[in-house]
């Protein structure tokens, strides 16, 4: 997948969440897969950039029985999109709000996440 058009970074952005929020696992890493055959790449940032796979594997099983997440913003431009996020713990004891760029190229997508503490 050398070029993703707007249908298919929308399909990938609100396909992984809705997996992410109901607990399905498979069709989580298959959004990252179909949309990242060539690599994942994510950045927390202030940290290095990371493989991405590793850090999704991580994410899921220390956050994902934690929190839900609810869109509050999507902007799709050419091959790159950024998300405003609410992380709202499944606990009810609060939410974290985060900003996420996603840059698909060449069949690679880097992922930044900035994380407001």
């Amino acid at each position: 997948m050398n070029n993703v058009d707007n249908v298919e970074i929308k399909n990938f952005l609100h396909g992984q969440l809705k997996c992410w929020n109901a607990g399905d696992r498979d069709g989580f890493f298959e959004h990252y897969r179909k949309i990242s055959p060539n690599g994942l790449d994510i950045e927390y940032l202030g940290r290095p950039v990371m493989e991405g796979f590793a850090v999704l594997e991580g994410m899921w099983d220390q956050q994902n029985s934690k929190f839900s997440v609810e869109v509050a913003l999507s902007i799709i431009a050419a091959n790159e999109a950024a998300c405003h996020h609410r992380n709202v713990m499944r606990d009810g004891g609060g939410v974290i709000e985060t900003i996420e760029l996603y840059k698909f190229e060449e069949g690679r997508t880097l992922v930044r996440y900035f994380i407001k503490q």
